[in-house]
């Protein structure tokens, strides 16, 4: 049975007629009637005796008083209960990445959020990218995006998704005839990265440090549409996972190459400080966060 026929039912039991509860439920007496016959039809009884100046619950519609009663409060009583839930969501995000690549897609989400939950304010903190982790443990960011996970007990790491970076070079690169490029090829390359410290560049902290390898030449490059340029004009080549070039017009002269014979592949972690995992506006965040990006990354 609908809830409207239900809030019929106790609203004219209630005020005594249809004519006084044409106003509390914004309906003409006409559309009302036609509800309440719709109703009777359907149950196959009659809810109310009418006469001139009373309506009286039927035997049948009694109990359906009582039922419209019991459900019509349970309702408003769990409306309550989300208003007080809801009042937890209301608070401000700060969230800051290791890399500037990870800003690609969070515009977007953030945008997201604030039509699903527009009690939640989220910036971007670029001034505490490449030392994220830290920022948290100081309590000037509430979420930090990196890809190794901080042994900090104080944080909560959150596996997010997993990615593969891919060496992108000319058609024309001599390194462009092998499979994958492997750990001793790098030690020869003009490498091209957004920016410095070399410690917060994944490729290098995970694949070349570990291997002691150290590129010829590393070049600094902060926009990704110049650094592709070079890479087209065979000037060396750059470490990027395909989501992060998705925006972008690639030209037909480059290749992508794995990484290592398995592919150099990332595991994201979102971190927060333990004495925020309670917060439901910060829970609000993560369960989207999760469920943005394992869906597409």
């Amino acid at each position: 049975m609908e809830i409207k026929f239900l809030r019929l039912i106790k609203t004219i039991a209630e005020e005594g007629s249809i004519a006084n509860s044409s106003e509390k439920l914004f309906l003409t007496q006409s559309a009302l009637s036609h509800q309440l016959r719709e109703l009777e039809n359907q149950m196959g009884f009659k809810v109310f005796h009418r006469t001139r100046n009373s309506w009286e619950l039927t035997e049948e519609g009694n109990e359906l008083y009582k039922i419209a009663c019991n459900v019509i409060k349970s309702i408003e009583k769990g409306f309550d209960t989300i208003k007080q839930i809801r009042k937890g969501s209301n608070g401000k995000i700060k969230v800051s990445t290791e890399c500037y690549s990870f800003y690609q897609d969070l515009p977007a989400f953030i945008e997201k959020m604030a039509i699903l939950y527009p009690e939640i304010e989220v910036d971007l903190i670029l001034e505490a990218t490449h030392q994220p982790v830290s920022k948290v443990l100081s309590n000037e960011i509430n979420i930090a995006i990196v890809t190794t996970k901080p042994a900090d007990e104080t944080l909560m790491s959150i596996e997010v998704y997993e990615d593969e970076v891919f060496a992108i070079l000319h058609k024309e690169n001599p390194l462009s005839k092998l499979e994958f490029l492997d750990v001793s090829h790098f030690s020869k390359i003009h490498l091209i990265i957004h920016s410095f410290p070399l410690e917060t560049v994944s490729v290098y902290e995970q694949f070349l440090k570990p291997n002691s390898i150290t590129p010829f030449k590393i070049s600094a490059v902060p926009l990704t549409e110049v650094a592709l340029e070079m890479v087209k004009a065979n000037m060396g080549i750059m470490c990027m996972p395909k989501w992060a070039l998705k925006s972008f017009k690639l030209s037909d002269q480059l290749n992508f190459k794995k990484i290592g014979i398995n592919g150099f592949k990332r595991t994201h972690y979102l971190v927060i400080r333990k004495s925020d995992e309670s917060k439901k506006y910060i829970n609000d965040f993560l369960l989207n966060f999760e469920e943005q990006f394992q869906k597409d990354g």
